[in-house]
């Protein structure tokens, strides 16, 4: 992935005037979520992960962004997004069914637990649940592409768009509470926000990223 906001980085907005200290608080716990399984069955949060890794496939040349830990915060914490499908159970009960459900496919076709196999393998799965070609009794009814649609888009791609290294990469001013945002139509920034670079502009946007709170 080309760098398109080069020396960007929205965590110099900490201290300045875009965050108050109600968003400093949501950034941070952010920063901090605990990487260790505290919900999932190991199975599970193996299955979590690497469903994660092929969603929102990562650039090597960082540190990842903790999305199953992210996701597995959410349900742990039963943050729902104040509607569901009528099709699927509630948030804690529709993540652990879909990742058996998952594995068991894997085990059934492959004779291998879905983070086990080869990503072409796991790409072929996905595609099936995503067409709801998914049909095992392990799914007990749940329709397979609502739970891709619902829940493994939803909130594995919503988890990575929700971290400050992700927003980098938009270079995205993150809530800018209380500033707020000026500019909102296409094509135009407010003057604090991340200058983006186009070929043969680099360096100017370095100069003009460094100066961005």
């Amino acid at each position: 992935m080309s760098n398109r906001y080069p020396d960007y980085d929205v965590l110099r907005k900490r201290q300045g005037p875009s965050w108050n200290e109600p968003s400093r608080r949501v950034v941070d716990r952010r920063l901090a979520v605990p990487r260790e399984n505290a919900f999932f069955s190991a199975t599970q949060r193996r299955t979590l992960e690497a469903l994660c890794d092929r969603i929102v496939p990562q650039p090597k040349d960082r540190p990842p962004i903790p999305v199953a830990a992210l996701v597995q915060l959410k349900v742990a914490e039963g943050r729902g997004d104040g509607y569901r499908d009528a099709r699927l159970p509630p948030l804690q009960q529709a993540w652990p069914l879909g990742l058996d459900a998952l594995d068991s496919d894997a085990q059934l076709r492959h004779q291998r637990g879905f983070a086990e196999l080869a990503a072409a393998e796991q790409d072929a799965l996905i595609t099936a649940m995503q067409r709801d070609e998914l049909k095992g009794d392990a799914w007990q009814n749940v329709p397979a592409a609502v739970f891709f649609s619902h829940r493994v888009v939803h909130d594995i791609s919503a988890a990575y768009y929700s971290h400050p290294t992700a927003w980098n990469e938009l270079g995205f001013g993150g809530p800018a509470s209380p500033r707020g945002y000026v500019r909102l139509a296409e094509d135009s920034r407010d003057g604090w926000e991340a200058a983006e670079a186009h070929p043969g502009a680099e360096a100017k946007a370095r100069k003009l990223n460094r100066h961005v709170r």
